[in-house]
């Protein structure tokens, strides 16, 4: 299995690129920025991206989804919850960013959908919290969370459409249940395992309280 990570933005998203090397078929997890750097490891790899695939609706996961779309004619998917604010301006304009829109989805997530790239195969889980529609792929002993759950830290729920208990939830509900040798690979910083988080995350051993 083929997986880059590339840093895109000034936000510094996580881009993954992700193929398999028998068949060649491949996606691009959130090109949050940066298209042609995208593109241009795309071409490098000799990938056919078949599939866009957006963990979440905000601005730095998304501003290159049109370039990259209209490059590849991969089919675009995101999460039902999420696509109604995939065109959502305002948290661009408060970072400073200009917003690029994003084309119509092709394809609505619900969740446990299961993705195909020739002989990879990855399951959509739903793990609201962040936003309402985030989502997790997981196959192949990794799963890529967005901005769900981070190297020592979980994605914040101070913006709108987000909930502290709700992404606690879906982090114990929908990811730590998996093998602690899975690899995780986040929307920002560096890969960890699930393992890892189980022992070390503070916010999984020991939960803040909530705010009187």
């Amino acid at each position: 299995m083929i997986i880059e990570r590339l840093v895109v933005g000034p936000i510094e998203a996580n881009c993954y690129i992700v193929g398999d090397e028998k068949s060649k078929e491949g996606m691009v997890i959130d090109p949050g920025d940066d298209p042609e750097d995208i593109m241009l490891r795309v071409h490098h790899l000799g990938l056919k991206i078949t599939h866009i695939i957006l963990t979440h609706s905000h601005f730095d996961h998304v501003a290159g989804t049109t370039a990259v779309k209209k490059a590849t004619g991969a089919r675009l998917a995101v999460h039902e919850a999420d696509s109604s604010s995939l065109n959502n301006s305002m948290l661009a304009r408060l970072a400073g960013c200009t917003h690029q829109p994003v084309p119509e989805p092709d394809l609505l997530l619900k969740g446990w959908e299961d993705l195909s790239l020739g002989e990879l195969h990855f399951t959509v889980l739903n793990v609201p919290g962040h936003t309402p529609g985030g989502i997790a792929l997981y196959g192949q002993d990794v799963v890529f969370t967005g901005d769900t759950l981070f190297q020592g830290s979980i994605g914040r729920t101070d913006l709108p459409g987000g909930e502290y208990d709700q992404i606690i939830d879906s982090i114990n509900r929908r990811l730590m249940i998996l093998d602690d040798a899975v690899k995780v690979y986040p929307g920002h910083g560096e890969p960890t395992t699930i393992g890892f988080e189980r022992e070390n995350n503070p916010f999984l051993v020991n939960p803040p309280r909530k705010q009187c």
